[in-house]
């Protein structure tokens, strides 16, 4: 009998671990969970959590938020905003969890087009600011090819956008 509870013990760690990993391979955002900083806290981090944080973001943005590529920081024009504590997590963000490649995004769309349900809060967010990037990308760009392949990935975004936020279910997961 021991020998069966040990047995069922087993199989059911082993299910609970292969649960776990294919959470984490269909993670829309897998660099959030190994962020490059090093600290606990920075884990799988979210910058809007309260109405004020919302506002922020909001007016980084009109001020000219410019989320650069791999070898370009991040850059916010105004040095006021900048300076904020609360900044860093969103640069945290920006820097190290965006996905910044073509096919990175093309991944993101299309995990984002098989999705059912509304987006976690921390996805929908980090799924703006990849708009937002990929916007900023698709300005530099001067190839027809690769204009036309940054701008699909940019209309996929704005779609799953505009389906999360005109869900008839649209409730907060957290």
């Amino acid at each position: 009998m021991a020998h069966l509870w040990s047995l069922l013990a087993t199989v059911f760690y082993c299910h609970l671990y292969l649960a776990s990993a294919q959470y984490r391979r269909k993670a829309l955002y897998p660099s959030a969970f190994r962020v490059k900083r090093g600290t606990h806290s920075l884990v799988n981090p979210t910058f809007q959590n309260t109405v004020e944080d919302v506002n922020l973001l909001f007016e980084i943005l009109l001020a000219g938020l410019q989320i650069q590529s791999e070898d370009i920081p991040f850059v916010i024009p105004d040095p006021e905003l900048a300076s904020l504590r609360r900044v860093e997590k969103l640069e945290v963000i920006c820097e190290d969890i965006l996905p910044k490649k073509l096919s990175e995004i093309r991944r993101l769309t299309a995990h984002l087009s098989q999705r059912r349900g509304s987006l976690k809060r921390e996805d929908f967010e980090r799924t703006v600011l990849t708009m937002v990037y990929t916007a900023q990308s698709l300005s530099h760009i001067t190839s027809d090819t690769q204009s036309a392949l940054w701008g699909d990935a940019l209309l996929q975004l704005f779609r799953a956008i505009k389906e999360d936020l005109a869900s008839p279910f649209r409730t907060q997961q957290d």
